[in-house]
C-alpha cells in the first residue's frame, strides 16, 4: 500500500539530511519533486496543486524549531498535511448493532469477496469482546455469474450465515433477506449488491430503489484501487445517485501507485474506513489516516504490525517465543517457530513495509531473495530430527549430508543456516546483557 509513493518520499528527504538552513530554493525545489512525485502515483492535478500550496504556505517563513533539523521539519509539515489529505484525525470506524449494510461497486471492484472479509471481521471483533453476532449474508447480483454461488461459499467458510432469496428481482429479493433477517434475529445484516463493468443508469436506479425499501445503516462503496483516477469517477456518479457513508479500497496489496487513495478523501468528502491487501478473509483493515501517512513518509507503521501479530499469533506463541529470547537458550525449533509465526503475519515483503525507513533501504530483488532463503531455512529444519533442532551442536557432517538430502539443498546451504542461527544467537545475548529483551 503506497509503496510507489514512501519509494519517492523516503528518497527525496534523505536528500535533505545534510542542509542545516531551510531556504526558499532548498523548499522550492524539494516542493517540485514533491509534486512530481504525486502526479507519478495518479494523484489529480488540482489535488496535487492544492497540496502543494498547503505546504509551501505552512512552511514559507516559519522558524525553524531548535530541537528539529530542516529536513524533520519539512518532513513534519507534509506528514500533517498528508494527514488531513487522506481524513484527519477521524476515529476509526466502528459498527453500531443491529445493522444493515448495503454492498455497492462495479463488478470486478472485489465486491463479494469484501463482504465475506466483513463478515469475518465483525465475528472475530465480537468474540475478541466475549461476544457472539448473528451475522447474516445475502446477495441480490443476478447480473453476474454465480456470484450468489461465491457468496454463499465465502459465508461457509467465514461461518456465517448466507440465505439464497427465491425472488430473481433485485428489489424483491431485497425484502426478502430483510424479511428473512429480521424474523431471525440477526444482529447484522450484509447486502451485496448487483454491479456492472460501467456506470449505468439502470443499476443506480436498481440500487435507489433497494436503499428507499431497505433504508440502511450504512451503504458502502467497494472501489478498485487499480483503477487510478477513474475510481474518483465512480465515486462521484454513486454518492450524486445514491450516496454512501464510506469507502472500502480492495487490491491495496498490488502494484497500485496510491493516487486514488491519496486524493479520495479530499475530492469526496467521504471516508475511506477500509482497505484490502490481499486475497484471504483475514486481509481486510481499518484505515488510520496518520498510520497510511507515516507508511507514505517512510516512518513504517509498528501500531498496525502489533495488532497483526496479536490477531494471528495466540498470546501464549508471543510469551514462549519471549521466554525462549530472555532465556538464552533459543533452539533450531525456536528459530523455526518463530518463522512459521512470522509467515502467519505475511510474505517479507508485507512485513518490510511496516518497518520504519526498510522501503527505501531494501531493493525488491534482496526481499525476493530473502524470501525465498527462509523458504529454503524453514525446509532444512523439517528435514532435522527433534533432538537436532533443540540442539543444533550434534549436527555433524554426516548428519548434515542426510539433513541436505532430506530437504533437497546442498550442504553447504545446510552450515549456511547454522552459521546464521549461530549469529542470532549471538545477537540476542547482547541485546540481554545491554536489556533490549
Amino acid at each position: 500500500m503506497f509503496d510507489f509513493l514512501s519509494q519517492k518520499f523516503s528518497s527525496l528527504f534523505s536528500r535533505l539530511t545534510e542542509v542545516t538552513t531551510l531556504t526558499e530554493d532548498n523548499i522550492q525545489e524539494t516542493l517540485e519533486a514533491v509534486q512530481g512525485g504525486l502526479l507519478e502515483a495518479d494523484v489529480p492535478y488540482g489535488v496535487v496543486q492544492q497540496f502543494i500550496e498547503s505546504v509551501k504556505n505552512e512552511v514559507v517563513g516559519q522558524k525553524i524549531t531548535a530541537k528539529l533539523k530542516p529536513a524533520e521539519q519539512l518532513m513534519k509539515v507534509v506528514q500533517d498535511k498528508l494527514i488531513d489529505f487522506l481524513g484527519g484525525h477521524d476515529k476509526a470506524f466502528l459498527f453500531s448493532f443491529p445493522s444493515t449494510i448495503m454492498v455497492m461497486g462495479l463488478q470486478g471492484s472485489g465486491k463479494t469477496t469484501t463482504i465475506g472479509k466483513l463478515a469475518y471481521k465483525i465475528k472475530k471483533d465480537a468474540e475478541k469482546n466475549n461476544q457472539v453476532k448473528k451475522i447474516l449474508v445475502g446477495s441480490i447480483d443476478f447480473y453476474r455469474p454465480a456470484a450468489i454461488d461465491q457468496l454463499e461459499i465465502l459465508a461457509k467458510q467465514v461461518g456465517v450465515t448466507f440465505y439464497r432469496a427465491k425472488s430473481t428481482d433485485p428489489v424483491m429479493a431485497a425484502k426478502e433477506i430483510s424479511f428473512f433477517c429480521q424474523h431471525n434475529g440477526y444482529d447484522v445484516m450484509l447486502l451485496d449488491t448487483a454491479g456492472r463493468l460501467h456506470i449505468d443508469n439502470t443499476m443506480l436506479l436498481e440500487l435507489q430503489e433497494v436503499d428507499a425499501l431497505l433504508q440502511p445503516s450504512y451503504k458502502f462503496l467497494v472501489l478498485d484501487a487499480m483503477t487510478g483516477q477513474e475510481s474518483l469517477a465512480i465515486a462521484k456518479a454513486f454518492n450524486d445517485i445514491i450516496g454512501f457513508h464510506g469507502a472500502i479500497l480492495t487490491k491495496m496489496d498490488s502494484d497500485t501507485r496510491g493516487g486514488a487513495a491519496f486524493a479520495f478523501r479530499f475530492v469526496l468528502k467521504k471516508p475511506i474506513l477500509f482497505v484490502g491487501e490481499g486475497e484471504k478473509v483475514t486481509d481486510l483493515n481499518l484505515f488510520y489516516p496518520d498510520r497510511a501517512a507515516e507508511r507514505i513518509l517512510g516512518m513504517g507503521d509498528i501500531r498496525s504490525l502489533i495488532e497483526h501479530a496479536e490477531e494471528k499469533i495466540a498470546a501464549n506463541e508471543q510469551e514462549k517465543a519471549e521466554k525462549a529470547f530472555k532465556s538464552g537458550s533459543f533452539s533450531l525449533q525456536d528459530f523455526a517457530d518463530q518463522m512459521s509465526m512470522m509467515n502467519r503475519l505475511g510474505s517479507l515483503s508485507q512485513l518490510l513495509k511496516y518497518m520504519p525507513g526498510m522501503g527505501a533501504k531494501i531493493s525488491p530483488e534482496m526481499i525476493q531473495r530473502g524470501e525465498v532463503e527462509l523458504v529454503r531455512f524453514r525446509a532444512i529444519i523439517s528435514s532435522m530430527t527433534l533432538k537436532e533442532r533443540l540442539n543444533a551442536s550434534v549436527l555433524n557432517n554426516s548428519r548434515m549430508q542426510r539433513v541436505a538430502l532430506g530437504a533437497g539443498v546442498k550442504i553447504e546451504e545446510v552450515a549456511m543456516l547454522l552459521k546464521r542461527f549461530e549469529e542470532a544467537k549471538q545477537y540476542v545475548k547482547l541485546l540481554n546483557k545491554f536489556g533490549s529483551v
